[in-house]
């Protein structure tokens, strides 16, 4: 087992598009929460400097712009992370993409996304994909960490084929996260998603969450109550 500290194993989704409401949000969580993610969203709002107020307050950041274009832009992309602070980054491609955002990644850990949680099989088949959700993402994430990935993004819905095929070196960071005791919550507009108890349980190592916080009538209780569940998923699983 990972010795990841519980605050950390919580990513709270940033999905706000004004930077002095992300750093509201930063103030009110981060005696519980030490992980943020930012995506294309909050980025393109605030820029570095939002960054800047997470990693001043001693968090850590996920940032999560999906590089995707011709290998030597993503690599000088990469690069620009380097001495910024973020703890993670997601890259979303082909081989030669992943191959040029670890060529020069540094202590910066980059993760492949296989498989948006958006999508689902119905989705798969309008793309013209013949295969299932579950293969192409044991596919593609056997790639990206034979190409030097330190890890994948995928719902929680494939971590355990994925630790089953793959095993426990590498990270799997799981959005598609709900609260509850089963799997039967509300999706929106996810479509693979599980609680973080059985996300855990399935081999995630960190959960990405954002509205089951950021709408619930007292988040930090919703907070605690979402540690509970990786609690208790690290225990069956441990």
């Amino acid at each position: 087992m990972k010795e990841i500290p519980l605050n950390e194993r919580i990513i709270f989704a940033l999905d706000f598009a004004d930077a002095q409401l992300a750093e509201q949000w930063v103030r009110k969580l981060d005696s519980h929460v030490r992980f943020f993610k930012v995506g294309l969203q909050l980025f393109l709002a605030g820029g570095w400097p939002v960054i800047d107020a997470i990693t001043a307050r001693g968090c850590k950041v996920m940032l999560d712009l999906k590089f995707f274009d011709i290998p030597e832009t993503v690599h000088l992309a990469v690069q620009q992370l380097r001495n910024r602070g973020v703890s993670f980054a997601t890259v979303h491609g082909n081989r030669p993409i992943i191959e040029a955002a670890v060529a020069d990644k540094g202590d910066l850990k980059v993760l492949a996304v296989t498989v948006l949680t958006s999508f689902d099989e119905s989705d798969m088949v309008e793309m013209g994909m013949t295969r299932p959700v579950r293969d192409l993402v044991l596919l593609r994430a056997r790639k990206a960490l034979e190409l030097g990935s330190d890890g994948v993004v995928s719902s929680a819905l494939e971590a355990g084929p994925l630790r089953d095929d793959l095993g426990g070196n590498f990270l799997v960071v799981t959005p598609g996260i709900r609260p509850g005791l089963n799997r039967d919550v509300e999706q929106d507009d996810q479509k693979r998603v599980a609680t973080a108890r059985q996300a855990i349980i399935d081999g995630a190592d960190y959960v990405v969450i954002g509205r089951p916080i950021s709408t619930a009538p007292d988040p930090v209780r919703a907070v605690i109550a979402i540690q509970k569940e990786i609690a208790e998923g690290l225990a069956v699983s441990g």
